[in-house]
Parts: C-alpha cells; structure tokens; sequence
C-alpha cells in the first residue's frame, strides 16, 4: 500500500517549482473576439485597438447545431464578443449566445457583448393582443447566458436600455454620419423624420447641422412593413432633405417620403441610417433615383450583389474601438458624444 501510494505523488526532488505568477496587465486582460456575423468590422476594431482577434473554432454539426471553442486561455480577461444580429438572425444570435457560455465557462472576468445591430429590437412593447416582447425577450436570453455588460449602437427605441438588469452602452452613429455630410458642405439642408417616432432622433440630427429646420412626414403604418405616407409637416421646397432614420429594411417608408419630398419640391434628397438592413425589395427601391445619395455604416455587412450606385458606407470601426478601450479604462463613453 506504502510503495503504491509513493509512486503516484511526486516527491519534491522530481517536482519544478515555478515563479509565481503576477498578474496579467491591464493590457493583457483586454481580449477580442468575433462572431460570423460581420468578420470584417471586428478586424477593423482590432486595428483600431492595435490589437489581433483571439483565436476561435466555429463550426456546425451535421443537423446544423453550432460549436464554438475558445482557442486561448482567457482566465481573469476582460473578453469583448463583437455580434451584431444581423441575417439570418436566429443563427447569429444563438451564435453570440455560445460564445458568451463559452466565456463564462472559460472563467473570464468580465463578458461584454458587442452588438452593433441589436435584432428583435423593433417589437419593445405590446401593442395588441397576445404579442410577444422580443426586445425583452433578446435582453433576457443574453444575460442569463452570462454577458455582463452590453454595447449597442442605434437601438431602435431607447428603452430597451432598460429591459437589461446589467450595464448597458448605447452609442450612436450620428458623429460618423455627419461628419460625412458636413464634408459635402450641402446648403439649405432641412432634416426630415420619417415618422412622428423618429422625431427625437432627427431633432438631435439637425442640431449637430448647424440647427437646421426638421420636417416631419406624418405616415400610418397599415401592416408590418408596410407603409402609407400622407402629408409632409413642414417646409420643403427649394431645399435639400436629409431623411434620417436608425434602419431601412425594405426601405418601403423611406422610399415612399423621398418620393413625397420630391413632389412638395425638396431640390436634393439624402437618406442616412445606421443600419442597412435592406431586405428585398429595398434595393430596387433605393435605387430607383428618388436619392442623391443612400448613406449608411458598416454595422451589418452589405453583399455585393445589394450595392448600387448611389449607396454611401461608412465605417463605424473606430467609434466601437474608442468605445470599448474607454470601457475597459472605466473613462466616459457618454463625452464622446457631446
């Protein structure tokens, strides 16, 4: 018993210790990974932060099952998932679920899920009977998979900040959307809201231009995705309208207020939105020559085949790196936007 029990611990002579640890650097700590959803954005944050990706498997099993593994140790690290929801979006949205498993399970110290376009977002609120609230809904799944913090851009209603129990960042694409018009140096701009909803947001638009005037297009929405526009509240004419919006899916609203700008005598007609959705037909409708200009970020990947001539697409790479070095610094995220 004495001699089977000796060879099997190892006795201080055959034993190498090791200097003890010290720690990893707050640099150290900050890891990045990517989901498949928009690989060339994360690339883009990484060079940002002057940093490389972390190795990940992804990989599906034969019934179409997801698999993700963790390729490094990532004990006591501050990892980052960047995920937006985009299509096929069950897919890319359970894809962020694992990895976010696959992180907690792997002990890292804080998991923030970066989610440039946040999915299911547009139903926040019951508006008839027996309707599920998918907004909450995504928000619960994603902290009980064990994300500590959230990083969103352009939510489609801002309350949904507060559907989360941990810490949220909202941020916005407006500094890089006007940052390309003001280069353009355009002249009697007026900003238009699509809708009554999206007052808010065009209002916040206008004043970063200088104050310029807001119109309003006063729309009833009979369906989903499906829109009738009535009237344009405000003055158009002689002037160049700059239709502001945080998505175009099919691009039927938008489409349908450029064509009521054009006949109340809007001279030009821009189109901004953060997140280009474009499901068909929105490529036949933004093309069709109602704009100057589509201008839209990099938030979801846009094929090929879904470009046209008049499509605009900035980078939004540089203000979600700043965003999460200042949240792994604990500085304001808030200040960049002011």
């Amino acid at each position: 018993m004495n001699a089977h029990r000796g060879s099997a611990v190892l006795s201080s002579a055959t034993l190498k210790m090791q200097p003890v640890a010290t720690g990893l650097t707050e640099n150290q700590r900050l890891r990045l990974f990517s989901g498949s959803a928009n690989l060339h954005l994360s690339q883009e944050v990484a060079r940002y932060l002057g940093m490389d990706l972390g190795p990940m498997i992804r990989k599906r099993f034969a019934d179409g099952e997801l698999y993700v593994q963790i390729q490094e140790s990532i004990r006591g690290c501050d990892v980052y998932l960047i995920q937006p929801s985009c299509q096929p979006v069950n897919d890319h949205l359970m894809e962020l679920l694992i990895m976010v498993d696959a992180c907690r399970r792997a002990s890292a110290r804080q998991i923030t899920a970066v989610i440039p376009y946040y999915g299911y977002a547009r139903a926040d609120r019951k508006t008839a009977g027996r309707e599920s609230i998918t907004a909450k809904l995504v928000a619960n799944l994603i902290t009980k998979a064990g994300a500590n913090r959230v990083l969103a851009m352009d939510l489609h209603s801002a309350q949904i900040q507060g559907y989360f129990d941990i810490p949220f960042d909202h941020v916005y694409g407006s500094p890089v959307l006007l940052d390309y018009l003001v280069s353009k140096q355009l002249s009697d701009i007026v900003v238009v809201s699509p809708d009554v909803g999206g007052v808010a947001r065009a209002r916040a638009f206008a004043k970063k231009l200088d104050d310029a005037p807001l119109a309003i297009i006063d729309k009833r929405r009979q369906a989903h995705n499906v829109a009738e526009v009535l009237n344009v509240i405000g003055d158009v004419e002689g002037k160049t309208a700059i239709l502001v919006d945080d998505m175009i899916d099919t691009g039927g609203t938008i489409a349908e207020g450029a064509r009521l700008l054009r006949e109340e005598g809007a001279s030009q007609v821009y189109a901004c939105a953060t997140h280009a959705v474009f499901s068909p037909p929105a490529i036949e409708r933004l093309s069709s020559g109602l704009f100057e200009e589509v201008i839209v970020t990099n938030t979801i990947p846009i094929a090929e085949t879904s470009r046209f001539p008049q499509l605009v697409v900035l980078s939004v790479a540089n203000l979600l790196g700043e965003t999460i070095w200042r949240i792994h610094e604990d500085t304001s995220v808030s200040s960049m936007f002011r």
